[in-house]
């Protein structure tokens, strides 16, 4: 019976869950491929050992162990660097030339490839049929909006030059006209004259005829004119009679700008019959407004000393009245000791206009005290 009856068969070691399937044993195909996954884990975990351990030894060890010690900034940044980062010299070439210490972090911008916003302002490109932003000052002219900086530039050297009557637009020489219309230097008789003069000064003379003649060719300014030849302003104003050159004034800029004079045509109007006449007569006119101005600052001065002269005296005659010793100036105190003066009649001196009185006996004379 005990023979005959079943034994349990042990457990398997390896028994699967159950509801699967037992799994058959590893092929030599598939343990060649798990050991060479395990060896290519354990290189790369090798190599990842090996880089840390060459950053902490590039990282000095006392400054992560000692506390209270600030981290460098290569500590904490990662070796690769984000996209974010607005840092310049972490896109600068290596072999780039490096900044000074102090500017060593800085933010580069390419400006080509900005756009100006105009700081969020409406402007006259965003609504140019808007009256209140195309207002416009009338001394100094806009680039217009179909014009580039550089073609803009080119027009106003252009203008200048126009307005110069140089370069390009220089007059040609009146060679080719009839004889009668050329233009000619005055000194010289050269057609190389100075175009600028002879628009503005109706002036023919050419540049080495002016260097040769300063006599008669020199600028005078309007003061100078005033003063030397004893023109007026409205004379100085008038461009029929005097034309002129304006140029800025060299002492201030908000000054207004100097008037030029030629010397020979000022000259020509101060000694014609309309004006003076003749040197002598400008000559006699300036002598007589000096003399004129002298007796102006005699006549003033000497009132201003009659005026000192009596305020001084009266205050004396007052403080002698009212003295410590008493009585009136001139009395007789008696015992032979004073003179009294004997005053005569009133004489009134002829220069200063004052009254005059003298002593009888001694001839002391004093001046009459008006009260």
């Amino acid at each position: 019976m005990e023979a005959e009856r079943r034994s349990t068969p042990p457990p398997k070691s390896g028994a699967d869950k159950p509801g699967e399937l037992q799994r058959g044993p590893l092929t030599p195909e598939q343990l060649r491929r798990i050991e060479i996954n395990r060896m290519k884990a354990k290189a790369i975990r090798e190599q990842r050992e090996a880089e840390e351990a060459k950053k902490r030894a590039a990282t000095p060890s006392s400054l992560s162990s000692v506390s209270g010690v600030k981290r460098t900034y290569s500590s904490m940044t990662a070796s690769e660097t984000p996209a974010t980062l607005r840092d310049a010299s972490a896109n600068r070439p290596l072999d780039a030339i490096k900044p000074a210490r102090n500017f060593a972090k800085y933010v580069e911008y390419d400006f080509s490839k900005m756009t100006d916003t105009k700081g969020g302002f409406l402007t006259q490109e965003d609504d140019p049929y808007n009256k209140a932003l195309n207002v416009r000052d009338g001394k100094e002219e806009q680039k217009p909006a179909h014009m580039t900086q550089k073609e803009w530039e080119r027009q106003q050297l252009l203008d200048s030059l126009r307005r110069e009557r140089a370069g390009p637009f220089e007059p040609g020489l009146s060679v080719l006209e009839d004889k009668s219309k050329q233009k000619k230097c005055r000194e010289c008789g050269s057609l190389e004259i100075d175009w600028k003069w002879e628009e503005l000064l109706r002036c023919c003379i050419c540049h080495a005829c002016k260097e040769k003649y300063p006599e008669k060719y020199s600028l005078l300014t309007k003061t100078e004119a005033k003063e030397d030849y004893l023109l007026t302003d409205p004379e100085l104003r008038d461009e029929e009679l005097l034309p002129h050159l304006e140029r800025p004034n060299p002492h201030k800029s908000t000054w207004n700008n100097m008037m030029l004079y030629l010397r020979y045509q000022v000259e020509e109007y101060a000694f014609s019959p309309k004006k003076w006449g003749s040197p002598e007569a400008l000559d006699a006119e300036f002598e007589r407004r000096e003399n004129e101005k002298k007796r102006r600052r005699e006549a003033k001065f000497k009132s201003k000393l009659q005026d000192l002269k009596k305020r001084t005296r009266v205050e004396a005659y007052r403080r002698n009245r009212q003295g410590a010793a008493g009585g009136n100036f001139g009395d007789d105190l008696g015992k032979g000791g004073r003179h009294v003066h004997q005053w005569g009649r009133s004489v009134e001196d002829p220069e200063t206009g004052i009254g005059v009185k003298k002593c009888v006996d001694c001839g002391m004379e004093i001046e009459e005290l008006e009260f």
